[in-house]
């Protein structure tokens, strides 16, 4: 007899909207706190989007933080920063640090001849210290990718929200807008509330984390439709209900799914794509979690027209007291 792996029961009466005011009102209320961030506190922008140059410096001998940082806040360039970096794959002497330089004005990145004074600079203080890469962008060209990387979500969410509607009714289309937006800004959001590089990286998971979700979303809306046909007279919070409990396994087990590439990505993928994971996990979650409690709730209280000419029993279920 063969073993099945069941992370949720066949058949399932989870009734998903009983609480869906108050599962509503705090997405409401997370996205106000995203965007609250975003607009007071900003980003921590990587170089992508501010123009200067980072560095990968590595040494073989304890990196001393405090150190480094007098010796750059020495140098004649500004907004100095410097972090360590950790990683299981690095060997037991391999100590690596990521720092950033502006040299300011209309170029803000370094020159050949400037990284050579950093560096020599740098091995005053570590004699084992080198560098192993140095990524420079313009301003100019920093703030065109600023602006494509804003008009990128914009279009990618548009497209989506056209897409639905054509496929689907209007309502379903909204709903779908909706929780992608909410997806979007809550994982932007959560960069900014903890000050986390944000980069260009960060915009390919968004983008990426806005697919995923927009593909959940039809999965459910496309079972919707069918049970719409199926069950004409059905409650259309009883239809939801049935639906959700019908794609639930489907649900779970494709999350988990992405979660574990992600957690071995993140635990052995290095630093260089630690930002993408990071933001791909988030997304992941706060996808499952949109298209229940945000796309779906949106349906319902928008409601869907169907034919109503044919005079049928009404099918009553046990959730028919619950969105009124």
């Amino acid at each position: 007899m063969a073993f099945r792996l069941k992370l949720v029961p066949t058949v399932t009466h989870i009734d998903f909207f009983r609480w869906w005011r108050w599962t509503f009102g705090f997405s409401a209320i997370l996205t106000l706190i995203c965007i609250g961030s975003i607009v007071y506190q900003g980003f921590n922008l990587g170089i992508d989007f501010r123009g200067g140059t980072a560095i990968r410096a590595e040494s073989t001998n304890e990196i001393d933080l405090a150190h480094y940082r007098d010796t750059l806040e020495a140098l004649p360039f500004s907004d100095a920063t410097i972090t360590e970096v950790f990683d299981p794959t690095f060997a037991p002497d391999q100590h690596v640090v990521q720092i950033r330089l502006s040299s300011g004005g209309e170029d803000p990145a370094l020159s050949p001849d400037q990284l050579n004074e950093v560096e020599a600079a740098l091995k005053t203080v570590d004699p084992a210290v080198h560098f192993t890469q140095a990524e420079s962008v313009s301003g100019k060209v920093s703030g065109e990718l600023v602006w494509k990387a804003v008009l990128s979500l914009i279009g990618a969410t548009i497209g989506i929200m056209i897409y639905i509607w054509l496929r689907f009714e209007w309502q379903f289309g909204l709903g779908a807008a909706i929780s992608l937006a909410h997806d979007a800004f809550v994982v932007v959001g959560v960069w900014s509330i903890f000050q986390l590089k944000f980069d260009l990286t960060t915009v390919a998971a968004v983008l990426t984390i806005i697919g995923y979700s927009v593909n959940d979303t039809v999965v459910v809306f496309d079972r919707v439709r069918e049970n719409l046909m199926k069950y004409k007279q059905m409650p259309l919070v009883d239809l939801l209900n049935l639906t959700l409990n019908e794609t639930l396994a489907r649900t779970v087990m494709t999350s988990v799914t992405v979660l574990l590439a992600l957690l071995a990505l993140f635990a052995f993928g290095g630093d260089v794509i630690r930002g993408f994971v990071t933001a791909m996990l988030v997304g992941v979650l706060i996808g499952v979690y949109s298209t229940v409690y945000v796309a779906s709730v949106v349906v319902l209280r928008l409601g869907v027209t169907r034919d109503w000419s044919k005079e049928k029993k009404a099918e009553v279920g046990p959730y028919a007291n619950i969105g009124n």
